[in-house]
C-alpha cells in the first residue's frame, strides 16, 4: 500500500541505528505505526513490537497480520478457505441488500452519485465482503484475530481497484485501467516467529504514559496536511460505521483524528509531550527537510532532553513519492536519535 511518509525505503537505516548504537533492545514502541511496515519489520528482525495508530484502518492492517504469529484456523466457520469464500462472493448469491451498501451507495457512479471512486462492481463486491466479516463476527463463528485478519486482507485489497493517484484526498475524472481488476482479498502475510506484536488504536498522548519499551520509535506526520482527509474510504471500510459524510470527495467527519503534528501552534508542544510521555530508553524520531519545524528546532528540543551527549542527526536523500505526476523534489529523510 501507497502511503503517505511510508518507511520502506528507511528500514536498514532504521535498524543500522538501533543496532549501532544501543544495548538491550528487546521491546521497541512503534507509536505511528501507519501502514506497519516498520513493526513488521521489526518483529521479523528480532524485536518485540508495541504499534499503535490514531487511524482504525492502519490498526487493523497492523492487528490482522503483524499481531499474529500462526494463520488463523477458522475452526467455528465450517469454510474451507474463507479467502476464496469471500472472493467468490456475489451479491445475487448473498441476502444483502443494495440499500445497506455504504461504499456502492456513496463512492460509485449511479443514479444521483457522481463519485468515482470504485468502479459499481468492485464497491459492491467491498460492501457484500464487509458486511460478510460483520455479519460473521457478531454471530461468533469467527473469533478476534480471524476478524481482524479478514478484514486486513479486504483494507490491503482494495487500493489496486481505487480510482485515485495514490491518496482518497480526491478522485479521478476518467477510470483508471487499475479500476477494471476484479477486486481480490489476498491472506495477509504472518510472521510465524516467537516474538510478540501487539497494537493500539489510540491517542498517543493516552497511550504513551501507559506502557514501556526500550525503543520508541517515532514517524509523526511533518507538515499541515491531516492523515485523514487522504484515507477517509478505507477507514469508513474498516469501520464500516455508516458515518455522515459531506462534500465532493464523501468526507466523513475526522475532529477527533487530528494531531497537534500537523499545525504550527501544536506541533512543538507534541513533541514534548511524546518525549516526556515516553517510558523508554532511546528515542529515534523519523522527520525530513519539509516539516514544520525545522532541523534546527527539532535537534534543539531532542537536545533539551538527551543524556551524555547521545544525540545523534542524520540525513538521507530519498526522492518524494508524487501523486501529481510531477518531478520529485530532492528532500532529505532525517533521523534523530538520542538516549533520555
Amino acid at each position: 500500500m501507497r502511503y503517505i511518509g511510508g518507511k520502506s525505503n528507511l528500514l536498514n537505516d532504521i535498524n543500522n541505528v538501533i543496532t549501532q548504537r544501543m544495548i538491550n533492545v528487546n521491546t521497541v514502541i512503534d507509536i505511528f505505526s501507519g501502514s506497519g511496515v516498520v513493526s513488521s519489520f521489526l518483529k521479523r528482525n528480532g524485536y518485540n513490537v508495541i504499534g499503535n495508530d490514531i487511524m482504525y484502518f492502519s490498526y487493523v492492517l497492523s492487528r490482522g497480520s503483524t499481531e499474529l504469529n500462526h494463520t488463523p484456523a477458522f475452526a467455528n466457520l465450517a469454510i474451507a478457505d474463507p479467502i476464496a469464500f469471500l472472493n467468490n462472493l456475489d451479491i445475487a448469491n448473498t441476502d444483502i441488500n443494495l440499500e445497506d451498501c455504504f461504499i456502492y451507495q456513496n463512492y460509485s457512479p449511479h443514479d444521483n452519485v457522481a463519485r468515482m471512486y470504485f468502479q459499481n462492481d468492485n464497491a459492491i463486491k467491498i460492501d457484500i465482503i464487509r458486511i460478510t466479516i460483520e455479519n460473521w463476527h457478531m454471530e461468533h463463528l469467527i473469533n478476534d484475530d480471524e476478524y481482524y485478519y479478514l478484514l486486513a486482507a479486504l483494507i490491503a485489497a482494495v487500493p489496486y481497484v481505487s480510482n485515485i493517484t495514490g491518496v482518497y484526498g480526491a478522485y479521478l475524472k476518467h477510470w483508471d485501467a487499475r479500476t477494471y481488476n476484479v477486486l481480490t482479498i489476498k491472506a495477509p502475510e504472518i510472521i510465524a516467529n516467537n516474538f510478540t506484536a501487539t497494537f493500539h488504536n489510540d491517542n498517543c498522548d493516552i497511550l504513551l504514559p501507559n506502557i514501556v519499551g526500550d525503543l520508541l520509535y517515532a514517524d509523526p506526520p511533518y507538515n499541515s496536511r491531516q492523515y485523514l482527509p487522504n484515507y477517509h474510504i478505507l477507514e469508513t471500510i474498516a469501520r464500516y460505521d455508516y458515518p455522515r459524510i459531506h462534500g465532493v470527495t464523501g468526507m466523513r467527519d475526522y475532529q477527533q483524528q487530528r494531531s497537534d503534528f500537523c499545525t504550527k501552534r501544536g506541533v512543538e508542544g507534541a513533541f514534548r509531550r511524546l518525549i516526556e510521555n515516553a517510558n523508554v530508553r532511546y528515542i529515534l524520531i523519523s522527520y525530513n527537510n519539509e516539516g514544520l519545524l525545522s532541523t534546527e528546532q527539532l535537534s534543539s528540543i531532542c537536545q533539551d532532553y538527551a543524556i551524555n551527549n547521545t544525540f545523534v542527526f542524520q540525513e538521507i536523500d530519498y526522492r518524494r513519492y508524487n501523486n501529481a505526476g510531477t518531478t520529485p523534489r530532492r528532500v532529505t529523510e532525517q533521523l534523530y536519535f538520542f538516549e533520555k
